[in-house]
């Protein structure tokens, strides 16, 4: 079990300063299931992408399908408890144990996987957030439940996936230009036509000023899912509760810092700085600790965001 933790440990510190200063504000127990499920999640996506840490390229050269025919069989036996030798899924076998975590969000993760493989058409904006789900809002889903909170309880889990979904809007909304030189995009066919913008060239410099009122509308549409995702926070012990605020708030300031830009920005890769991480902390625990701050459960209907099915 140390090694399964240390390797988790290992990973988060290489991979995601934002989620490893977050990780810092939970409770030493949901520190560490969080950590595990980080580790599964991001060699999985490495996998898939045949990167080392979301970076760079590795030395597998098989094909997609192959990959994440490799990703499905080693997910399913952690699942079913077996044991795979591979410290990801052991973390990903020991998360479930521990939180009943349900099989359907491990799952739904790869199906994200599987919709980058297959290239599926991004026509509506529904298409997008569906993704978004698939990617990040599960990721939200699996999370909640580390925190401790039921894989029965639906209504904070809608919170939780809102939060996944903003995050995911945001990045989509960040890396827009380094997407469509990767031949990717989730800006979905209905946008582009809405600006006279073409799927072949959207992407084109002399397309900035178009393309940027579109990563502004994503933005927008991140701020709304992650409003929402504020009412779901009263379910957490203080410390997850802070640690979702603080997230919330530097990932947002991505998005924002995005928007605000302007068009020259989409040619730079933003983020936030560690004092703007160490702010972002500050405030989110005077959210927390503020009497009456905490957005009181069950908030405002959720009426036109994406939910994900039962």
């Amino acid at each position: 079990m140390t090694d399964v933790l240390g390797h988790a440990r290992a990973a988060i510190a290489r991979g995601s300063k934002s989620f490893a200063m977050a990780a810092k504000l939970f409770d030493p127990v949901t520190r560490d299931r969080a950590m595990l499920l980080y580790a599964w999640c991001r060699h999985t996506d490495d996998v898939i992408d045949g990167q080392v840490l979301g970076q760079g390229r590795n030395d597998d050269r098989r094909p997609p399908a192959a990959r994440l025919a490799e990703v499905e069989r080693l997910t399913e036996m952690a699942l079913a408890g077996q044991p795979t030798g591979d410290p990801a899924y052991e973390a990903l076998a020991r998360v479930v144990r521990e939180t009943g975590l349900p099989a359907r969000y491990p799952r739904d993760l790869i199906h994200g996987f599987r919709i980058d493989m297959e290239e599926r058409p991004f026509v509506t904006f529904d298409d997008t957030l569906t993704y978004c789900y698939h990617v990040a809002g599960c990721v939200g889903v699996m999370m909640a439940i580390v925190m401790g909170v039921s894989p029965d309880d639906r209504a904070t889990l809608d919170r939780a996936s809102d939060l996944g979904i903003a995050f995911q809007l945001n990045n989509i909304a960040r890396d827009v230009i380094e997407d469509a030189m990767n031949s990717r995009r989730y800006i979905p066919d209905e946008w582009l036509a809405s600006v006279d913008l073409e799927p072949a060239s959207f992407a084109f410099p002399r397309h900035r000023r178009q393309l940027h009122r579109l990563v502004t509308r994503l933005v927008f549409k991140a701020e709304e899912y992650e409003e929402s995702s504020r009412y779901g926070t009263p379910h957490l012990p203080w410390r997850a509760a802070w640690a979702v605020l603080a997230a919330a708030r530097i990932y947002g300031g991505i998005g924002r810092k995005v928007r605000d830009a302007g068009p020259d920005g989409l040619d730079m890769r933003m983020s936030t700085t560690r004092n703007e991480k160490l702010a972002a902390v500050a405030a989110a625990l005077g959210q927390t600790l503020s009497r009456g701050s905490r957005w009181p459960a069950p908030g405002p209907v959720r009426e036109g965001l994406w939910t994900m099915p039962e």
